[in-house]
């Protein structure tokens, strides 16, 4: 057998086009958020609280443990939110660059490593607690954060989402994360002073 190297090649025929995705696909993002976020909830509601869940040594209690790490997450956090804006071209002045998406990504990952165990410690030791209005928000918006971070998660895996939709889920994540980090790590740090 041979082959004419002259010979026109054949494109492959392109898949059909399946036009607009239907909207029930981002119910299993929407209920997944849902569930995570009233899962924690319920969970720190009905927990009796223990009062300390770790400590961490070279810090004098588990109130700054807990506000160094939240803060670490959210300045990672804010190093996504800027990449991201940079890479939809809403930051003026600052061109995507090849590195962007990598620093996103990595960025967005360490933020969550870091707050996981502030979320570890506040459902354990201290539970969902509504007694000021302060605590209040920071109760609600911990287990908001961590939903709306799952929705992202699973959207992620979607082709062909809506241009406005990851930008918008992301921007209530990082929103619920600088709300949770104002109403405990900056509260912290105003009424103890900056200490470890």
């Amino acid at each position: 057998m041979s082959v004419d190297p002259n010979a026109v090649t054949q494109d492959f025929p392109s898949p059909p086009a399946h036009g607009r995705p239907h909207p029930a696909r981002y119910l299993v993002p929407v209920f997944a958020a849902g569930l995570v976020a009233v899962g924690l909830g319920v969970y720190g509601k009905t927990h009796d609280p223990a009062g300390t869940s770790f400590n961490l040594a070279g810090f004098s209690s588990t109130g700054a443990v807990k506000s160094w790490l939240g803060t670490g997450a959210f300045a990672f956090a804010v190093v996504q939110f800027l990449t991201a804006l940079a890479m939809y071209g809403r930051l003026p002045g600052v061109g995507a660059k090849p590195w962007m998406a990598g620093t996103h990504r990595w960025s967005g990952r360490i933020a969550f490593l870091l707050a996981v165990p502030v979320a570890v410690h506040c459902l354990y030791a201290l539970g969902y607690q509504t007694f000021d209005t302060r605590v209040m928000w920071h109760s609600l918006l911990g287990c908001f954060f961590f939903g709306a971070f799952t929705a992202k998660m699973l959207l992620l895996r979607h082709e062909r989402l809506p241009g406005w939709l990851l930008p918008l889920v992301g921007g209530a994540v990082f929103a619920g994360l600088a709300v949770v980090w104002v109403t405990s790590a900056l509260w912290f740090f105003r009424t103890f002073g900056v200490t470890t």
